[in-house]
């Protein structure tokens, strides 16, 4: 049996948010989040490369940059390992909800979700690797829970793509990058399209920030 989310309200959603919002401000240089537009009146599923332990932190900051709107998201889920959730009972009062990868109560979760995101205002935060990697791996693998929740949705939900990168540079504070994708809807969702084009974008977004020569193609040379 799966732990059911219990969504914190808008209200505490967007005031913690703005403390954390400015938390970033206070620790980094830069805060480059390159603009773009949401669909109204959709669900959500924000998808972000996973490489930190600060990662949720700036998806909620994103979020509300990004998503906060009066006819956009309201609700933050969240899936979660369900022995985190019996280890951490306050994740349950943050959005998260229970996933056992490999149990049959997956399926449990997968409908729990999407019956949420058939309903607009509501967003998922999914990180599609599962587990930590370097913020400048070349591909981002995918697991087959995305497919999972997207064709189980009725309603309309817009997926969208964020690459989040961090550099130093000259300063001692570090900026944060987050070049944002439009991978369209459950309508039109195609589970391999939107990983090649993920995976070309990703590559795309860190070549934009490398200042440095380009890999020869035929192996690096020492």
């Amino acid at each position: 049996m799966i732990i059911k989310s219990k969504p914190v309200s808008p209200f505490i959603f967007k005031l913690g948010t703005a403390i954390i919002g400015l938390v970033f401000k206070r620790k980094c240089k830069n805060l480059v989040i390159e603009p773009f537009e949401i669909k109204p009146d959709h669900s959500y599923i924000l998808m972000c490369n996973h490489f930190s332990f600060w990662d949720g932190f700036w998806a909620g900051y994103l979020c509300r940059k990004i998503f906060f709107k009066k006819d956009g998201m309201q609700r933050l889920y969240i899936m979660s390992v369900k022995k985190q959730m019996e280890k951490n009972k306050i994740l349950q009062y943050m959005g998260s909800f229970s996933v056992e990868p490999g149990k049959r109560s997956i399926t449990e979760s997968f409908d729990y979700i999407a019956e949420i995101l058939s309903q607009p205002g509501n967003l998922l935060l999914f990180y599609p690797q599962g587990n930590l990697e370097s913020a400048f791996i070349r591909h981002i693998k995918f697991d087959e829970g995305l497919y999972e929740i997207v064709t189980r949705i009725t309603g309309n939900c817009q997926l969208v793509w964020s690459s989040n990168l961090v550099e130093f540079y000259e300063s001692f504070k570090p900026s944060i990058y987050s070049q944002m994708l439009d991978c369209g809807t459950n309508h039109n969702f195609d589970f391999d399209a939107l990983k090649q084009k993920v995976n070309a974008f990703h590559l795309d977004s860190i070549k934009k920030l490398v200042r440095y020569t380009e890999e020869p193609k035929d192996g690096m040379s020492l």
